[in-house]
């Protein structure tokens, strides 16, 4: 008898239905909004562009999207993306989660980016007919899933979508659209964030540390010993008004120049931590800052005259300061749109603005500025732009990359910079070497004391080239002088060694 018996094989368990993941990319799966971006690197690579965006606008948000997404390429493997979504998102797909991409950018961005992350089993996206937001893009879900899916927004027109779906999530979700789910009753069940406190991003975009260049104002009214004259409050409250419109003016003009560079700066070491490139505060605020600080700059360097008119007499002619600012503002946006990229022309704009500053003030407190302070800062401000190209070169070397900013310079061109920049800082101290020489003494009481102030200079200048060429040099020379030990040390020296010969 045969004890064989027919084999039984239990069925599969059927796959577990899990709701698709939709989620926005503007704003939440990446920091920025990547439009503006486009827009942006447009008006960099070509400004005449810019032209045709009216146009573009009549014929439809979508239609809009389209034609900046096809005049420019965004490079979508350096984006700010929330990097805790992206993980969260990323476990979804290992765990066989359906994820899409919903976004009202347009299809060709949108497809770039899915195929880059290689995450997404499809893309909802604007066509260049249909803008794909707010109810547009609910009414998408409702056509592909049904009722069944859940959504990762950011914003106030994801709030529809988010009341409607099984399971509402945000990412750096702003404050309207917080308030309009609490006014709904809806409680996101994760909250994805990724960005910087405001305050810090804003300290970081406006440079603070960067006012320190704007002491220069000062030098003309310090090295004349003007604050002995009957003139002296109206020439220290000239300097004084100078210094915070000259302050807002180059944060104005930082700004701008970080958003014009916002897809370079993505592709530097250290430059993509900035608050625009990292997403962490958005470019359309900035561009509302710029100018809320230009606005206040001019009206604090047209007023000038009037406030000195208030405590005493004119102590320079009424609106040369405005020339000087105006001057600053527009080489400094020249410099951030072209001039930046055309090799030693650059380091001349970069060192010119210093004596500009010097000479705004000047202008503001009504001090002449000596032939000799104009040489001095013509060759010893070389020299410290020379030395930030040589550092930025040094740095690529050193990690074994080449330079890919467009500035012109290459590898090959280190040794060369370093004689340049080494003889300007040596000639500036030759400069003050004849200053000294010949110094008036009614100046000063011991004229003598000053010499001093060589063998300091040469230290300074000979340190900050030989740690650059170590390699260990930031390349912002200027935050190196405000943050080193030594720095401040040697500037404490010269201010003692100029009170000694008063």
């Amino acid at each position: 008898m045969s004890t064989d018996s027919p084999l039984h094989l239990s069925e599969p368990d059927p796959p577990l239905r899990v709701d698709p993941l939709c989620v926005d990319l503007d704003g939440t799966l990446v920091k920025s909004d990547t439009l503006v971006d486009s827009v942006l690197i447009l008006a960099r690579q070509n400004p005449r562009a810019i032209l045709s965006i009216p146009a573009w606008l009549l014929q439809g948000k979508a239609a809009f999207k389209r034609h900046v997404t096809a005049a420019v390429s965004v490079d979508v493997t350096h984006l700010p993306w929330n990097k805790p979504l992206l993980a969260f998102l990323q476990d979804q797909y290992d765990a066989g989660r359906p994820l899409y991409l919903a976004t009202a950018a347009d299809r060709t961005l949108a497809g770039r980016i899915s195929a880059h992350l290689g995450i997404f089993a499809g893309v909802l996206a604007s066509d260049g007919s249909h803008n794909l937001a707010g109810s547009n893009k609910l009414a998408a879900f409702r056509q592909q899933f049904g009722g069944n899916f859940t959504y990762i927004g950011n914003a106030r027109p994801d709030l529809p979508i988010l009341t409607a779906c099984q399971t509402p999530m945000v990412a750096n979700p702003d404050q309207a659209l917080m308030s309009g789910l609490r006014a709904a009753h809806v409680v996101p069940t994760h909250i994805f964030r990724d960005r910087q406190p405001p305050l810090k991003a804003w300290l970081k975009a406006i440079r603070l540390h960067q006012w320190a260049k704007n002491a220069l104002i000062f030098f003309p009214l310090l090295l004349a010993h003007a604050w002995r004259g009957p003139t002296a409050v109206a020439s220290a409250l000239g300097a004084v008004v100078a210094f915070f419109s000259f302050g807002l003016c180059a944060s104005a003009t930082y700004i701008v120049n970080d958003l014009l560079d916002i897809e370079a700066d993505r592709r530097h070491h250290r430059k993509r931590n900035r608050p625009f490139a990292a997403g962490n505060l958005s470019a359309i605020a900035g561009v509302a800052v710029v100018i809320l600080f230009l606005a206040a700059s001019v009206t604090l360097a047209l007023a000038l005259p009037r406030l000195i008119a208030l405590i005493g007499p004119a102590t320079a002619p009424p609106h040369t300061f405005v020339t000087w600012l105006c001057l600053y503002a527009v080489t400094t946006t020249a410099y951030s749109f072209a001039l930046k990229r055309i090799v030693l022309v650059d380091v001349l704009v970069l060192s010119g603005l210093y004596t500009v500053r010097i000479y705004a003030g000047a202008a503001a407190s009504g001090v002449p500025v000596s032939l000799w302070l104009g040489g001095f800062s013509v060759f010893f401000f070389l020299s410290l732009a020379f030395i930030k190209r040589f550092a930025e070169l040094e740095s690529l070397r050193l990690r074994g990359e080449v330079p890919t900013n467009g500035r012109g310079y290459l590898l090959l061109d280190i040794e060369q910079l370093r004689a340049f920049g080494t003889t300007a800082g040596y000639a500036s101290v030759i400069v003050l070497l004849l200053y000294i020489s010949q110094l008036d003494t009614h100046l000063y009481h011991h004229p003598s004391h000053l010499w001093l102030l060589l063998p300091v200079l040469l230290l300074w200048i000979s340190q900050l080239w030989l740690l650059a060429s170590r390699g260990e040099l930031n390349e912002d020379p200027v935050v190196y002088a405000i943050t080193d030990k030594r720095s401040l040390l040697l500037g404490l020296l010269v201010i003692a060694v100029v009170l000694s010969a008063l």
